[in-house]
C-alpha cells in the first residue's frame, strides 16, 4: 500500500472537464437546473462553480462524447426546487443509475436522490445525503 510522505497533505477535487457539443447551452442547462450563477469564461472553457470550490469546466468537442456521471450533494429545500425544475421541463428521471426505475426518486440513507440526463447524455444526479451515511 502506498503511504503519503506528508500525513498533513490533503487531496481535494478542484475541477473536471465536461465535454459537450455546445458549452454555452450545456453550462446554461446545468446552472439553470441547479440554480447556480451563470458560467464564466476561462480560456476555451465555460466554468460552472459549485459551492465547495469545485468547478465543472465545459469544453466543446467534435465526435462522440462518452457519457460521464456527475453527482451533486444538495440540501432538502434545494431538492424540492431542483426536482421541480426537472419535472417542469419534462426531463426524464430515474431513481437509480441503471435507469430501471423511471419517473421515481430514491430515498437512500434517509435522504432523496434522482438521476437525469443533460443535453449531451451525461448522467446527472442530485442527492440530499451521501450514500452510506445512514439515517
Amino acid at each position: 500500500m502506498l503511504e503519503r510522505e506528508d500525513s498533513h497533505m490533503s487531496v481535494r477535487l478542484n475541477h473536471t472537464i465536461v465535454w459537450c457539443r455546445d458549452k454555452g447551452r450545456s453550462a446554461a442547462f446545468l446552472t439553470e437546473i441547479l440554480g447556480l450563477p451563470p458560467a464564466e469564461p476561462f480560456g476555451p472553457f465555460l466554468v460552472v462553480e459549485a459551492d465547495n470550490d469545485v468547478s465543472l469546466d465545459f469544453h466543446d468537442v467534435a465526435g462522440d462524447i462518452a457519457s460521464q456521471h456527475y453527482a451533486f450533494l444538495i440540501d432538502e429545500d434545494d431538492f424540492d426546487s431542483i426536482f421541480g425544475r426537472i419535472t417542469d421541463r419534462g426531463l426524464r428521471h430515474w431513481a437509480d443509475p441503471g435507469l430501471s426505475q423511471p419517473g421515481q426518486i430514491n430515498r437512500r440513507d434517509g435522504g432523496r436522490g434522482v438521476y437525469f440526463e443533460d443535453l449531451d447524455g451525461h448522467l446527472l444526479e442530485v442527492l440530499t445525503r451521501p450514500y452510506g451515511s445512514g439515517s
